[in-house]
C-alpha cells in the first residue's frame, strides 16, 4: 500500500521516531513501523500519541536534537496540531521532519474534504505529493534531505486512493544509519519571543523564491511535450494516473506533472504560453487552479473544478477525467435492485449498544433532552435503531457542546464520548465544566481501545477515574457501570440519578470492544497451545 511504502521509506531514510494518532487513511503507516523488525531492532519510537498536537510537538523535539522524525495524521488531525505545525516553520528544523497528512476526498471516514496543501501554503512549508507508491517510497529520503538542507519541516500530502492502493515498490538493500544527536540548532530560533520570531519570519519569507526554484528543478515535477497544443494539462499527485489511464498510448497534449510545491510558476507560464487552454486535474480542492488563475494572462482559458469541467466535491476517477476531456467513459451499469443497502452498524454484542439502549429508555421521560455525540464507533448511535445523538462535530466536542447548551438553559444536556476521544481532546472541556459545575451528564463509553481505526492502544486505558478525579470531579458523581443487558436496571437508574443531579456527572460504562476481545482470545488460545506443545 501507499501507506506501507511511506513507512518503509521512512525507516530506510533513518528515522528515529514516528509520532501519530490513529486516523484513516493514515493509520497503516504507524502500524507498519510498529510491526517492522528493523524498527524494533533500532528501537525507533513507535507508540501512539494522545493526539496530533502532542505528536507534532514530540516530533519537533526529536528534530531539535538532530534526529529524523515522522508525524502522521489524517487531514482533520492537522487542525488539531495547527499551532505547532504553523510555528514549526518559524522555529525551523535541525533533524529532518516530515508531517505526513492523508486527505480524504469523498469523506469515506471523515467530516469534511479539506485539502492540506492550503495549510502548507499558509505556513510557508514546502509540500511533496507522490503520484504513485514508488514515488511515495523514494520521496521520503529526498524529503528528509530537503528538510535538513532548508531547515524546514516538509508536509507530505497523500489522499485515500494513494494511501490504500497497492503497487510493487523497489526498496533499498539496507536502511540509512540514524542521525547522531547534535546541537547545531541555533537555540534562539526555537524560542518564539517576538524579537527572535521576527527574524525567523524574515528568513522563512525570503526562502520562498528558493523553494519555488527547487520545485521547478525537482525530479518530481516534469513538463512533457505533446503534439497537440490546443490544450495543456496540469495534473498533480495521484490524478496523473487517471490522466495516463485516459491515454494508454501517451497523452497528445503537453502535461505538467506537479508533485512538489510551492507551485513552480515558471513551468506553468511555459505551458500556458504554448497552449490555447489549460485543464487542471487535481485530487481535492482547486488549490493549483486558484494559483494558476493568478499566474496566467487574463485572456488565458482555464478549465477545472472552478469552471465545472470537473466536479468540485468527491474523489476523481478515470471516468470523470475521461468525460472532462471529451472521451468516452466506461459503460455504467445500474445497481442491482435485489441488493438491499446495508448501512454501517455497531457490532453485535458491542457495549455501546447497551449504553444507547439504556440512555434511550431513560430519556423517554425527558422529551426535550439533547445528546451531544463525538467521533468514534458510537457515532453510529445516530442511525437506526437507536437515533440517540443530536450532534457530532469534531474530536472532543461533545462535552463542550453539552456545557454550552447547558449554559444556554438546556436540560438535560448529555455528552457521549469514547475513551480514546476523551484523552485526545475531551479532558479540557470536562475541566471547564467542573470549574463551573455545569449541569451536564457525561458518558465516557470505555471499550478499552481505539476501536474505530482498528483497535490501537488507547492512551487513557485504566486511568479514567484517576483523570476525572485529578480534574476535580466529585467522586460521589463519578460512576462506573458494566454495559450488559443483565445490568440494565442498574445502568438506567444510574443515568436517571445523575441526570437529576444538577451539576457535573460522569458515568463510565466499561466493557472491552468485541473486535479486540476476539483477537485477545485468539492470541491467548495460540499462546496456550504453544505452551502445551512446548511442555510435550
Amino acid at each position: 500500500m501507499g501507506d506501507e511504502a511511506i513507512a518503509q521509506g521512512a525507516i530506510d531514510a533513518g528515522i528515529s521516531g514516528v509520532y501519530a494518532y490513529p486516523g484513516t487513511p493514515s493509520t497503516e503507516i504507524t502500524e507498519y513501523i510498529q510491526m517492522s523488525p528493523i524498527a524494533k531492532e533500532r528501537n525507533i519510537h513507535r507508540r501512539w500519541c494522545t493526539n496530533e498536537k502532542t505528536a507534532m510537538e514530540q516530533a519537533l523535539g526529536m528534530s531539535y536534537m538532530g534526529k529524523r522524525a515522522l508525524v502522521c495524521m489524517k487531514h482533520v488531525g492537522l487542525n488539531v496540531c495547527a499551532d505547532p505545525f504553523v510555528n514549526s516553520a518559524m522555529t525551523g528544523t535541525n533533524g529532518g521532519l516530515i508531517v505526513l497528512v492523508a486527505d480524504d476526498p469523498s469523506m469515506h471516514s471523515s467530516q469534511d474534504e479539506q485539502d492540506s496543501r492550503f495549510y502548507a501554503k499558509f505556513a510557508m512549508i514546502p509540500t511533496f505529493e507522490p503520484s504513485n507508491q514508488q514515488e511515495a517510497y523514494d520521496m521520503m529520503e529526498d524529503a528528509y534531505e530537503f528538510s535538513e538542507r532548508m531547515h524546514l519541516p516538509v508536509l507530505m500530502r497523500v489522499t485515500t486512493r494513494m494511501a490504500h492502493s497497492r503497487a510493487a515498490v523497489e526498496v533499498k538493500d539496507a536502511p540509512r544509519e540514524m542521525n547522531e544527536l547534535n546541537y547545531n540548532a541555533k537555540a534562539s530560533d526555537w524560542v518564539l519571543l517576538p524579537a527572535f520570531a521576527r527574524k525567523r519570519n524574515d528568513i522563512v519569507t525570503s526562502q520562498q523564491p528558493l523553494l519555488e526554484e527547487e520545485a521547478k528543478l525537482s525530479k518530481y515535477n516534469s513538463l512533457t511535450e505533446g503534439s497537440d497544443h490546443s490544450k495543456g494539462i496540469i495534473a498533480s499527485g495521484i490524478a496523473i494516473n487517471y490522466l495516463n489511464e485516459c491515454y494508454p498510448d501517451g497523452c497528445p497534449y503537453p502535461v505538467l506533472k506537479i508533485s512538489q510545491y510551492p507551485l513552480p510558476k515558471e513551468l506553468v507560464r511555459k505551458l500556458t504560453s504554448e497552449c490555447d487552454e489549460v485543464m487542471i486535474i487535481e485530487e481535492g480542492q482547486p488549490f493549483i487552479e486558484d494559483i494558476v488563475a493568478g499566474v496566467m494572462p487574463g485572456d488565458a482559458k482555464i478549465t477545472g473544478k472552478l469552471t465545472g469541467a470537473l466536479p468540485r466535491t468527491g474523489e476523481l476517477t478515470p471516468d470523470i477525467v475521461k468525460e472532462a476531456l471529451g472521451l468516452k467513459a466506461a459503460e455504467k451499469h445500474a445497481p442491482c435492485e435485489d441488493v438491499v443497502p446495508r448501512p454501517p452498524a455497531l457490532c453485535q454484542g458491542c457495549g455501546h449498544r447497551d449504553v444507547y439502549a439504556a440512555l434511550n429508555k431513560v430519556l423517554e421521560e425527558y422529551p426535550n433532552a439533547r445528546v451531544f455525540g463525538d467521533i468514534g464507533c458510537y457515532t453510529l448511535g445516530f442511525l437506526p435503531p437507536y437515533k440517540a445523538i443530536h450532534s457530532c462535530v469534531d474530536m472532543g466536542a461533545s462535552i463542550g457542546m453539552a456545557k454550552g447548551a447547558s449554559d444556554a438553559g438546556q436540560w438535560p444536556a448529555v455528552a457521549v464520548i469514547g475513551d480514546s476521544t476523551f484523552t485526545h481532546s475531551g479532558m479540557t472541556n470536562l475541566l471547564d465544566a467542573i470549574n463551573e459545575n455545569a449541569d451536564i451528564t457525561v458518558i465516557i463509553s470505555d471499550n478499552l481501545t481505539t476501536a474505530m481505526t482498528g483497535g490501537q492502544d488507547s492512551a487513557g486505558t485504566n486511568k479514567f477515574e484517576a483523570i476525572c478525579k485529578g480534574l476535580g470531579m466529585d467522586e460521589a458523581h463519578l460512576k462506573v457501570v458494566v454495559p450488559l443487558p443483565k445490568n440494565m436496571p442498574e445502568i438506567t437508574q444510574t443515568l436517571k440519578d445523575e441526570i437529576e443531579y444538577h451539576g457535573v456527572s460522569v458515568i463510565i460504562p466499561r466493557r472491552e470492544c468485541m473486535q479486540t476481545l476476539q483477537r485477545h482470545l485468539k492470541q491467548q488460545r495460540a499462546e496456550k497451545q504453544k505452551k502445551e506443545e512446548a511442555q510435550k
